[in-house]
């Protein structure tokens, strides 16, 4: 079968499957306590894709041409038994298998049990070397810490090169760039800077807040010479920029100030089996039905296909023209 192209002629080369909605930090910029509070409604186990429905959908996308699979929640180690689910997914022959996490249960035991069953890479997110503002941002009070050690583990257990995600915005963390940069310089880790994003209804995005990426370009300038990098391949979502003195790369990701939608290549499955086909989409695609009425891969193959095939999904693009009151999914419901 034709891999799938959509109405703007991107394939499908990314697929971002979430195993959970639930998440022990409550960073400001995700899932507010305000919002994700004791009283609020997550998925039932029941309601969940199990690890067989996923690694089979999984297989369905390798067909349709995704080449890197990302597993991400909520949080994703807080999934029993995430080990077998790598493994399942790793016998689909995809290319790229990784997995986003915050770091917080990411012990040397998880990590090296994470590579032994197949997982290729990890990115975790760190929006702070300074304890007090890495607390405030959790909001849980998690030591900073914790994640260095997170990082460290991963890098030993040959889950590299070890990407680093910073959110950052204005007032917050934006002070926080060159300590960032300095402290994984010449690592081998790669620290990549994102602008802060209006994804969901939850987190209060204002525009003022986002830092550009032009801005944080000229802050890491400001400190260390960097020369531009190619892009890797079509979809990168990245701005790559190597140390001058070959201390290694780091990565700017613009989505707000200079949008990449016209090589954007991911699709997102929710922990239910929802696909939704952009980051800021504001409804889903169920295939969870489809597989617990039976559908066989190629009847699974032709819905998703169709389903991409009419994509026209360019949010950030259009972003002053959406309308104010859109309702968008939370991140936390389909991953970053």
């Amino acid at each position: 079968m034709t891999a799938p192209r959509d109405a703007l002629d991107r394939p499908i080369r990314d697929l971002r499957i979430s195993v959970t909605d639930r998440c022990n930090f409550r960073c400001t910029y995700c899932m507010p306590k305000e919002v994700f509070g004791r009283d609020f409604a997550f998925l039932r186990r029941d309601e969940l894709l199990t690890f067989e429905e996923i690694a089979r959908l999984a297989r369905v996308f390798v067909r349709a041409g995704v080449e890197k699979v990302r597993l991400t929640g909520g949080e994703p180690l807080l999934r029993r038994d995430l080990e077998s689910l790598v493994a399942q997914l790793a016998a689909t022959g995809v290319r790229d298998l990784a997995l986003t996490t915050n770091g917080s249960l990411l012990t040397r035991a998880k990590a090296r049990g994470l590579h032994d069953a197949g997982l290729h890479r990890v990115t975790i997110s760190l929006d702070s070397l300074d304890d007090a503002m890495f607390r405030a941002m959790n909001d849980v009070d998690f030591p900073v810490t914790r994640v260095l050690d997170a990082i460290d583990a991963a890098a030993d257990a040959g889950l590299t090169p070890v990407k680093i995600d910073v959110v950052v915005k204005r007032g917050m963390n934006d002070r926080d760039i060159p300590a960032i940069a300095e402290r994984f310089r010449g690592t081998g880790h790669i620290v990549r800077f994102i602008e802060y994003m209006d994804v969901g209804n939850s987190n209060g995005w204002r525009i003022d807040d986002v830092v550009s990426g032009r801005e944080i370009l000229e802050t890491l300038q400001r400190n260390w010479p960097l020369v531009p990098a190619d892009r890797e391949y079509f979809g990168e979502v990245a701005e790559r920029w190597h140390y001058a003195d070959g201390a290694g790369e780091i990565g700017i990701i613009t989505s707000v100030t200079q949008p990449f939608c016209g090589s954007c290549t991911r699709a997102r499955l929710a922990a239910n089996g929802e696909l939704y086909l952009c980051l800021f989409a504001s409804r889903g695609h169920d295939l969870r039905a489809l597989l617990r009425r039976g559908a066989t891969d190629d009847e699974l193959f032709a819905t998703i296909a169709g389903i991409w095939s009419t994509r026209t999904d360019r949010y950030s693009e259009v972003r002053a023209d959406a309308t104010p009151d859109l309702r968008k999914v939370e991140m936390s419901h389909i991953g970053g």
